[in-house]
């Protein structure tokens, strides 16, 4: 993977973790104003998934990288977006774009770290589209909202 230097969020948590990967996924954007968007078309995505907190769990982990693999990566890689529950072809607020694919990755994650023990928090997600263009994701309130 690229070497990248992430804007890091500012926190006072003890740890912090970094999850890279990438992803190959197609997408459509079902509006007008998505010019050749509207089309089914595919990109290789990189996110970055930044997670912190005070605790590790029993085995000395915050989370386990290979967990942020399996809920997020096996999830997307090779497949088409817009086919996931998470996203709809009517709420535009749900729509698989850049921006709501690095929320709803948010909102996997958390999911899943809320049912833990130590609870640690997703504090953002890092979405690059395209070699120009990507997304942060950070839940206001750092994530306590």
């Amino acid at each position: 993977m690229i070497q990248q230097i992430y804007p890091a969020p500012t926190h006072e948590y003890s740890y912090e973790l970094n999850k890279d990967f990438h992803f190959a996924a197609a997408h459509s954007i079902p509006d007008d104003e998505a010019g050749k968007c509207r089309y089914v078309h595919g990109h290789t995505y990189y996110a970055n998934i930044t997670v912190a907190g005070d605790e590790l769990n029993s085995s000395g982990f915050l989370v386990n990288f290979k967990t942020i693999k399996e809920l997020l990566h096996d999830r997307f890689d090779h497949g088409v977006l817009n086919d996931d529950e998470r996203f709809s072809h009517e709420e535009s607020n749900r729509f698989p774009t850049t921006e709501v694919v690095a929320r709803v990755m948010y909102e996997i994650i958390q999911e899943h770290l809320d049912l833990t023990a130590n609870k640690p928090t997703c504090l953002q997600i890092f979405l690059r589209e395209t070699p120009t263009s990507y997304v942060i994701y950070r839940p206001k309130n750092g994530g306590t909202s």
